[in-house]
């Protein structure tokens, strides 16, 4: 599945490094609150719980994000982010997939997890694949492979170029409907 809008998606993918799904929606849900812009009441309905855009790469570049619940290293990640992506970085289905993915690991605090899951999810790359992710590795070692990164990496080379669709089988077979891409990468 790709994504409507890939900024949202990779600020969410760095707010989701090394936090559960849940921790990570709520962490995008201050970052809505803190730099979105608030929709009308007029324009809301009762009970949906909708109050504000997600912010663009230029809201969150000159946010204040000092208190916010993240380590300061996730926040400079993210104000690196929305400086790239309101200049140099474009996220469009179109873009060079392997230029976007370069740029964006060389970003502070973006990884190849971050950068594989963007790739996947906002440039609809069908061979991105993540062999370090937490779901994937379960996932295999229930088939009864071996879950470390070199064993899921030649396991995955036979999916060549479809990966990416593989990733989504390997998620879903972990349970109906979740998406148990529950931990990111460790990134300096």
């Amino acid at each position: 599945p790709g994504s409507v809008d890939g900024s949202e998606l990779a600020f969410r993918a760095v707010l989701g490094q090394q936090v559960s799904v849940a921790g990570a929606c709520t962490l995008a849900g201050r970052l809505v609150v803190r730099c979105g812009e608030p929709i009308p009441a007029s324009l809301v309905s009762e009970g949906d719980g909708l109050t504000h855009l997600f912010p663009g790469p230029e809201d969150v570049a000159g946010a204040d994000l000092d208190r916010f619940g993240v380590p300061a290293a996730r926040v400079e990640a993210l104000r690196g982010l929305a400086r790239a992506l309101s200049g140099s970085i474009s996220l469009d289905p179109g873009s060079d997939r392997d230029e976007v993915e370069r740029q964006l690991l060389g970003l502070r605090g973006i990884g190849p997890w971050t950068a594989s899951y963007v790739a996947m999810r906002a440039l609809g790359d069908p061979d991105a694949f993540l062999p370090t992710d937490l779901g994937v590795k379960q996932a295999i070692q229930r088939l009864g492979h071996a879950g470390d990164r070199r064993d899921v990496a030649a396991l995955a080379e036979r999916w060549r170029p479809w990966r990416a669709y593989a990733t989504q089988h390997l998620w879903a077979s972990l349970g109906e409907g979740k998406d148990q891409s529950e931990k990111g990468e460790v990134v300096a």
